[in-house]
């Protein structure tokens, strides 16, 4: 029986790729059963059979064909952020009133008093889940998921059963805590409140991703985890609702990986670039909180090979490592596993793919080799490891010819591994987790209020092309915000640091676009206002890979805007 392309979406027996237009689409699409559409610009999704997948997929259509995992990065700090001040001056009172606040991630709790009006109707606009599929109620240009209108969500409010109206939940909790932050209403009692409290919220439920995509990049399938292509749709759903509404909207990205070149290019990153230009746009993402995981490896290859370290945990199914290298050299390793077995120098070519079985234990390697990657231009050596035995694994890095040269590794988000697998001589800089590897958007590290710390876990910059990133420094550490299925808890992270900021973000889109002090904000603009505002410590160097440009200060921000 054929079933519709948005049962496919969802269906664990359809894998899916991202194929740019062209030859590599028109050969898929001959294949039998298959679903694809449109995701941005010249790219497809394209939803393939599992039993009749192509044996070389990987080698034939590229690194860039597998959307990329991603994990969630979790009222003093108002006063911290200058946001108080702004909000207790006379006829200057911005909350984010007419103004909406966007976030792609776990969900929203929406019976949760945070996001209840006194008058018993949801401040919640919409819901989009993806992980709800229905033929008829998916929202247009999107062929799968649920989404559900804010009549709805007030009549389910008002229902007995509240679930059996809208069947949308948070189980994790992640997303309703940052909405919360961003945009929760103000308790007292619980010394809480959002940032802009007036805004109202349009919420991406993103659906799990898929076990083969999972088994792909030997991430653990018990693990939360979303896929590229699916925050891509997310993010559009966004920008769609914006310009119908017509109402300027603040995105928050909670959600990171440290998969792919750590640059700005690819489909998503240009993608968000573009977002952030729009007028009525701020679009703000965590940098991440893989400083102290010892995930990642950055090493220098002159006129002897360099020697990787890598200590492997005990009862490890499975990881991926990826060794990016800078143009014009070409480079290749060898391996050797903790019992001794050596795996001799594997030539560069244009496209290697290798799968290798270990004599001694049950480890197996696939190394795929891509000299000039298709989305970075740069060279990249992919390694997936199943069942690697526990121990030190060692890795030179040869250079193809007589060009010295840096290259970076890097292993996935804690979330998917944990930090006793780690590289013995790590870098926490270049840490900064994707799609936080951009210049437009606020890319937001986090630090702690009482004593102006840098959060212990934050990750730290910049690009690995070393544009500057984070952007600015936000309050991230012991913040209070919403709780599932109930009540308030406090949290840490750099996702949390990125909702306060949207939040901020909210009240400068409330001042220069409803208000008309400057119609065509944008995220450009917004960013430029607040590094022109942040405040800095005078015995550091700024910009810099720890802090960015410094600490988020509305009220000096604007005091600087209005005497300039």
């Amino acid at each position: 029986m054929d079933i519709s392309c948005g049962e496919k979406v969802l269906s664990e027996d359809y894998a899916d790729y991202m194929i740019d237009e062209g030859k590599a689409l028109n050969e898929l699409t001959t294949i039998q059963d298959i679903c694809s559409f449109n995701l941005i610009d010249n790219t497809y999704n394209v939803y393939i059979p599992i039993s009749k997948l192509p044996n070389n997929m990987l080698e034939a259509y590229g690194f860039g064909a597998y959307p990329n995992c991603y994990g969630v990065m979790d009222m003093n700090s108002l006063d911290k952020s200058g946001i108080t001040q702004i909000q207790n001056i006379p006829n200057f009172q911005l909350q984010g009133e007419g103004v909406l606040i966007g976030l792609v991630d776990t969900g929203i709790d929406y019976q949760h008093e945070a996001f209840i009006k006194e008058d018993g109707t949801s401040k919640i606009l919409s819901i989009w889940d993806q992980s709800i599929n229905s033929d008829f109620f998916h929202p247009e240009k999107f062929p799968y998921g649920t989404e559900y209108s804010q009549s709805q969500i007030n009549l389910a409010l008002k229902s007995e059963n509240p679930l059996s109206v809208v069947p949308s939940t948070d189980e994790d909790g992640h997303g309703t805590y940052l909405a919360g932050i961003a945009a929760g209403n103000r308790n007292e009692k619980e010394k809480f409140s959002g940032v802009a409290p007036k805004a109202e919220l349009v919420v991406v439920k993103l659906k799990q991703a898929k076990r083969f995509l999972q088994d792909f990049w030997r991430i653990p399938n018990n693990v939360l985890t979303f896929q590229k292509n699916d925050l891509i749709m997310g993010l559009r759903y966004l920008e769609d609702f914006s310009a119908k509404a017509q109402q300027p909207m603040s995105i928050i990205i909670g959600i990171g990986t440290s998969q792919g070149a750590h640059d700005e290019r690819g489909a998503l990153s240009t993608y968000i670039s573009n977002l952030a230009s729009k007028e009525g746009i701020c679009l703000t993402i965590c940098g991440g909180n893989e400083g102290n995981t010892g995930h990642h490896y950055m090493g220098k290859v002159e006129k002897n090979p360099d020697l990787v370290e890598l200590m492997v945990g005990s009862n490890v199914s499975g990881f991926s490592m990826e060794f990016w290298g800078s143009s014009p050299t070409n480079y290749s390793i060898d391996i050797k596993s903790p019992t001794g077995e050596y795996i001799p120098r594997i030539a560069p070519r244009a496209t290697v793919s290798r799968e290798i079985k270990l004599i001694f234990g049950n480890t197996t390697i696939n190394v795929d080799y891509k000299l000039v990657e298709s989305q970075s231009g740069e060279q990249l050596i992919l390694l997936r490891f199943t069942n690697p035995l526990e121990g030190l694994w060692t890795f030179n890095v040869y250079s193809g010819g007589n060009l010295s040269f840096n290259y970076h590794c890097w292993l996935p988000i804690e979330q998917f591994l944990s930090s006793e697998t780690h590289f013995n001589k790590p870098n926490a800089d270049y840490t900064l987790t994707s799609p936080g590897n951009t210049f437009i958007p606020i890319v937001m590290t986090a630090y702690n209020t009482d004593n102006e710390a840098l959060y212990i876990n934050a990750s730290r910059g910049y690009m690995r092309t070393e544009n500057i990133a984070p952007t600015l420094a936000a309050p991230g550490v012991n913040l209070i915000g919403p709780n599932i299925p109930s009540g308030y808890k406090k949290a840490s992270g750099t996702s949390v640091a990125a909702a306060h900021t949207a939040g901020v973000g909210a009240m400068l889109l409330e001042w220069g676009n409803v208000k008309n002090n400057y119609p065509e904000i944008s995220t450009v603009e917004i960013r430029n206002i607040f590094i022109r505002g942040a405040r800095r410590d005078p015995n550091i160097m700024f910009p810099n890979k720890k802090w960015g440009y410094g600490i988020l200060d509305l009220y000096n921000a604007f005091d600087i805007f209005r005497s300039t």
